[in-house]
């Protein structure tokens, strides 16, 4: 049997739009497990989310920003190379 680290690299040879879709199928596979009550929470935590930023509780951030804020905490809490 493969080990993970041969399948990744295997997968690392297939085009973007074959690693997209089997990306998509493998978290599908993930989301069976959840227990309902997960589900459940989940989707109460969504449905407030979406209520503060409707009443402007909250003020949603551009995604590039986001991601570069999350960058910045990684860079200053990961250990270095």
């Amino acid at each position: 049997m493969a080990t993970t680290e041969e399948i990744f690299r295997e997968t690392m040879t297939l085009s973007p739009e074959i690693r997209t879709e089997l990306a998509e199928r493998l978290i599908g596979t993930l989301a069976e497990d959840v227990s309902p009550e997960v589900t459940s929470a989940q989707l109460s935590e969504v449905r407030r989310r979406i209520a503060e930023v409707e009443s402007g509780k909250v003020e949603l951030v551009p995604g590039d920003q986001a991601l570069a804020g999350v960058r910045k905490l990684l860079v200053q809490h990961l250990p270095s190379n």
